[in-house]
């Protein structure tokens, strides 16, 4: 027996390498039942372990790194959540009635809606698709304009961005008008989540999808090679001509799977660089192992997001580091100074440590620069902070934000920052003109580069939940965190969908479409 204590390392003679880090909730994989979980760390890296006391013990990897995990953990925060909750709750409940409760600690900085469950393919790692699911639910345009509402009516801060996605989302007929609807609800940024088939298909859909408002194309892309990319390897060049036209930017979404595809993070990253007039970040997402999967099957697959860092240090030769990132909610020090001095509550990153890390890159004579070599991001961000408290302290804004103008250029080295980029001008544009053009000026120049790790029943951490930003709506007016949705689907994802979907059979007579017919058939794949 392992023996966890709250306030030392663990003392067990088979574990004395076992250092406790914290106590959490979690869901234990088989019965769902809310128990309580450690995480702990061993051989340098932090695993999560937890006892149902029916199905027995479920230990897995937390995070590759300990190392990583200290620093990103030193920028956690706890932000103020929502004041308009879906649910109002005093005793702890989570996550059995979700929709935004007054426990959640972050306002929904992006909102998935899903237009469509039908998909052209059928990935083994996906979180779903109708064909298995036995119905099909594709919210009506009315439905969409009232979830766009309530994300609109969100308090202190009103959503203003969304993601469409799927199953496919381009499959919908009327795409084109649930775009303007977001557009038309107030929403700023509209970004397309898609495998890209139909925008290879139609030489038009990339120019009417960036008309009706779409931001950004957010493209799953698994890598290089039609080994590693089977999904989509051989339109993925008629997909970058026809945004190029249609001037839309795409962010690379590669999933990455440990003994599938993760020898290829580095030339996946390069891609993004060959294609910098368009490509705008690669965001790496290590795999979610949805549902039941042995133990075996989690070693072989899990990947978690400092492990990625480590392959991309790797394969870049250390041209990019592991110290170059950054967890999400290190920006929030942003948010704090442009909140003091407008006094107003304004957009925040304000989830877990653990849950992504990025970084922006440059590109200059063949070489790659992250930010960080030419920028001293801490004490940026030191700076900021304290700035903000000098703000709230009653000092006059006016002249603390003059200090701050003045003061940004020496946290950038003027020599080694790339040709052609000024970026304390460009800080100055945002910060005092709040002109996003400099902002699209700084992203042209650089690629972003982040990844995100969605949980699943094995790794699932309550704390994490609980600061989410990343939410589905859904028709009933709920706004779900993304890991209670799509982790425990009986609860959220696939009972909401069975509710406001129809059998297959019936969508099939109404529409007089086979579900079948969706599935993309590459006539040459060469």
């Amino acid at each position: 027996m392992v023996v966890f204590s709250l306030t030392k390392p663990l003392v067990e003679t088979k574990a004395k390498e076992k250092i406790f880090l914290k106590e959490t909730l979690s869901l234990c994989p088989e019965c769902l039942k809310l128990i309580p979980a450690k995480i702990y760390v061993e051989d340098g890296k932090v695993w999560i372990s937890k006892t149902c006391l029916e199905h027995g013990e479920f230990t897995d990897l937390y995070w590759a790194s300990y190392e990583m995990y200290k620093k990103a953990e030193k920028f956690a925060v706890t932000w103020k959540g929502v004041l308009n909750p879906n649910i109002e709750k005093e005793k702890p409940s989570c996550p059995h009635d979700c929709g935004l409760c007054s426990l959640h600690l972050s306002h929904t900085a992006l909102a998935n809606i899903v237009a469509t469950n039908r998909c052209d393919l059928a990935c083994w790692y996906c979180f779903f698709y109708a064909e298995k699911a036995g119905y099909v639910y594709e919210p009506t345009l009315e439905q969409i304009r009232l979830m766009v509402r309530t994300l609109r009516n969100e308090k202190p801060v009103p959503c203003n961005a969304i993601q469409i996605t799927g199953g496919e989302p381009c499959l919908r007929d009327d795409l084109i008008d649930l775009i303007r609807i977001c557009k038309e609800e107030g929403i700023d940024h509209v970004q397309l989540n898609t495998d890209g088939i139909r925008l290879a298909l139609d030489p038009t859909l990339a120019s009417k999808v960036r008309e009706a408002g779409v931001n950004t194309i957010y493209l799953s892309f698994d890598g290089v090679t039609p080994k590693t990319n089977p999904k989509n390897h051989w339109e993925i060049p008629k997909i970058l001509e026809n945004c190029r036209k249609a001037g839309v930017g795409i962010v690379l979404v590669p999933t990455i799977i440990k003994n599938v595809n993760d020898h290829e993070v580095g030339a996946i990253l390069n891609f993004g660089f060959q294609n910098i007039d368009i490509v705008r970040g690669v965001n790496y997402q290590p795999v979610s192992l949805v549902g039941r999967i042995s133990k075996a099957e989690r070693e072989r697959f899990r990947i978690t997001i400092p492990e990625i860092i480590m392959r991309i240090e790797e394969q870049t030769n250390g041209e990019i580091s592991r110290d170059d990132f950054y967890p999400v909610p290190s920006v929030i020090p942003l948010t704090e100074f442009v909140e003091a001095f407008t006094g107003e509550p304004k957009y925040a990153l304000s989830t877990h440590f653990a849950c992504g890390m990025a970084t922006y890159v440059f590109k200059e004579d063949g070489k790659l620069i992250p930010i960080t070599r030419f920028v001293d991001v801490e004490g940026l961000l030191e700076y900021l902070r304290e700035k903000a408290k000098e703000i709230r302290s009653g000092k006059n804004k006016y002249i603390v934000l003059l200090k701050t103008l003045f003061k940004l250029k020496s946290f950038v080295d003027k020599e080694k920052q790339p040709k052609g980029l000024n970026l304390p001008k460009l800080l100055f544009k945002i910060f005092v003109k709040h002109d996003y053009e400099a902002l699209g000026e700084f992203h042209h120049k650089s690629l972003f580069i982040g990844m995100m790790h969605f949980q699943d029943l094995y790794n699932w951490d309550i704390e994490r939940v609980k600061r989410c930003c990343i939410h589905y709506v859904v028709p009933d007016g709920r706004i779900i965190p993304f890991c209670a949705f799509n982790v425990i689907p009986q609860w959220y994802r696939d009972k909401i969908q069975k509710e406001y979907g129809i059998p297959t059979e019936e969508w099939e007579r109404k529409t007089g479409k086979k579900l079948k017919d969706d599935l993309y058939r590459r006539v040459e794949a060469t």
